[in-house]
């Protein structure tokens, strides 16, 4: 059952005189706890869709349903909700808060959502343990390994149990060791929690895992040639 439409999306930058399309008339359709791959040229628009699958961005025209709601109708403050309940993030950068250790950047987003302080660090306790950093819970952020922040933001992305999980360049910044254990967890995790997950990337070995692999080009999603399948 689908989870995300996409119908006739389009967004367009001004650049000085010269307006710049990067999404004309882009349609997608997701189905439910399903992972699908963006894959596309610098420059193609991959990041400025999942700002719009996400509310961040608002489409010039078109329609983003999730669940049958259209996303884009929604005002600023619904779309703020929306995104805290419904969506999770994995940047390239990691995104990180540099001056709260991994157990408060993960329970912020619990905390954010009305989620009980008791509460909230059992389950961030709960969910790092499960990225592999029990032993690093009150550790700064800033005295982790890149591959070991990139689990504390994929512990952040997760622990509300969002049922959208959108990864932007996941492994762009890691060395070939920490991308191969960053892909085979959230690879683990996304299954295990049924969740649906859409990956900008450029890692064809974190691409093989999707159910579908798309390419943005010339401002539109076309379906490639299966490469595999999340387990």
């Amino acid at each position: 059952m689908g989870v995300l439409s996409v119908r006739q999306l389009c967004r367009s930058f001004r650049e000085g005189e010269r307006v710049h399309p990067v999404l004309d008339h882009a349609d997608l359709e997701v189905d439910a706890a399903s992972v699908v791959a963006v894959m596309g040229r610098s420059g193609s628009g991959k990041s400025t869709l999942l700002n719009l699958l996400s509310g961040i961005d608002r489409a010039d025209s078109g329609h983003i349903l999730f669940d049958g709601q259209d996303i884009g109708a929604l005002r600023e403050p619904q779309r703020t909700l929306f995104r805290r309940r419904n969506v999770g993030f994995v940047y390239q950068f990691f995104n990180l808060i540099p001056t709260l250790d991994a157990e408060e950047n993960v329970r912020l987003v619990l905390e954010l959502n009305g989620v009980g302080r008791a509460d909230a660090r059992m389950r961030t306790a709960r969910m790092l343990v499960r990225v592999g950093l029990a032993e690093r819970l009150h550790s700064p952020v800033d005295t982790l390994s890149g591959g070991e922040q990139q689990r504390v933001a994929i512990a952040r992305a997760l622990v509300h149990e969002p049922r959208l999980l959108l990864a932007d360049e996941p492994t762009g910044n890691l060395d070939d060791a920490s991308a191969r254990e960053i892909v085979e967890l959230l690879q683990s995790l996304v299954s295990a929690a049924g969740t649906t997950l859409i990956i900008v990337t450029h890692d064809g070995a974190l691409a093989a895992g999707a159910d579908r692999v798309l390419e943005l080009r010339d401002g539109r999603l076309h379906e490639r040639v299966h490469l595999g399948g999340h387990a």
